[in-house]
């Protein structure tokens, strides 16, 4: 997918949110994108955002660190 496309469709979920307090829509993008993206779509996001995440709304930057933090392993104890 056109990483132009991935970004317009990734903005238009924060453009949603935005009336939302900060951490509430910082949430609600990583809820939507976690239930309604498949597997793929959320992994081009992650290169997108590794190739310097051109064109992404800060929300969504930030939702996606919240995605990469709810998918991290749990540490060995």
């Amino acid at each position: 997918m056109q990483h132009e496309k991935l970004a317009h469709m990734a903005n238009q979920i924060a453009a949603f949110f935005r009336a939302y307090p900060e951490a509430e829509a910082v949430a609600g993008i990583a809820a939507h994108l976690r239930q309604f993206w498949e597997p793929r779509l959320r992994a081009e996001l992650a290169r997108h955002i590794a190739g310097g995440g051109a064109g992404l709304d800060p929300l969504v930057l930030a939702a996606a660190r919240e995605l990469d933090k709810a998918s991290a392993p749990a540490p060995a104890r």
